[in-house]
């Protein structure tokens, strides 16, 4: 019950602002504007809800239960620490390759630098608000942050900003982030790391988050925007260590 009351705080602040936006209109496109953003967010806060109702379910106890009997106890591939970083390659490679985006690069880099940030800010105050056991936990090796899924969660803004920019001019390629965002949650189960609970509001989450991001645009700044000759493009990588690293490539055509 500490988990569906927590999510519907979350639903009730997320959607406050839309509701009162809708019953007085400032003009017809004000309201169209409002309507497409309600409709827009029906799926995500579906899947939040669907989720927060199915967590510590027997369900989903009996469906973990049986992937690991599919998989076996011992498995663990942990592609998942990878799938989740494809959306971005795929985000700036498109750029590099002169794919057409609905914004300039560096609006897409501050709208992937928020949908990052609030998602992952949300993710895990629920985690620690939550407490919620990994299926995986044990009495040696004690977790208690499940819920949600933060790999998921992070996957799934990166594959909701891919979409958000290239929907209109490429369907397959704005499509394909979630592939690898799926991939990314499905194999959090198939190593023992999350619930199907954990997996949806994680996802539900990304996805609601970017919706308003790219609604409501809370930045316009961009310094770069006459300067269509530079190009920054963030790296995100791993060292010997296993360690992240990031930097940036800096591209400058004469």
């Amino acid at each position: 019950m500490h988990i569906k009351r927590i999510i519907s705080a979350l639903l009730i602040v997320c959607f406050s602002y839309g509701s009162q936006s809708q019953v007085i209109p400032l003009d017809n496109k004000d309201f169209k504007k409002e309507k497409t953003l309600f409709k827009k967010s029906i799926l995500p806060v579906s899947i939040i809800i669907g989720g927060a109702l199915m967590s510590n379910s027997i369900f989903e106890k009996n469906l973990q239960r049986d992937i690991r009997n599919f998989t076996g106890n011992n498995y663990h591939f942990p592609i998942d620490d990878y799938t989740r970083y494809v959306p971005i390659v795929e985000l700036y490679a498109a750029d590099l390759l002169g794919v057409k985006a609905k914004n300039h690069w560096f609006d897409q880099t501050k709208n992937l630098a928020m949908a990052v940030f609030i998602t992952d800010f949300i993710t895990f105050k629920l985690k620690k608000a939550t407490g919620k056991e990994r299926p995986g936990s044990t009495a040696a090796h004690p977790s208690y942050q499940s819920f949600p899924s933060g790999h998921t969660s992070f996957a799934f803004a990166n594959a909701s900003v891919l979409y958000q920019e290239f929907k209109d001019s490429s369907p397959v390629l704005a499509y394909s982030g979630y592939a690898f965002a799926i991939t990314t949650g499905s194999f959090r189960m198939f190593n023992n790391a999350h619930y199907l609970s954990d997996v949806l509001v994680g996802a539900g989450i990304a996805i609601l988050v970017t919706e308003l991001i790219y609604h409501f645009e809370p930045i316009k700044w961009n310094p770069f925007k006459r300067k269509e000759n530079i190009t920054l493009v963030p790296k995100i990588g791993r060292d010997d260590l296993g360690r992240e690293t990031y930097g940036a490539y800096l591209s400058l055509r004469f």
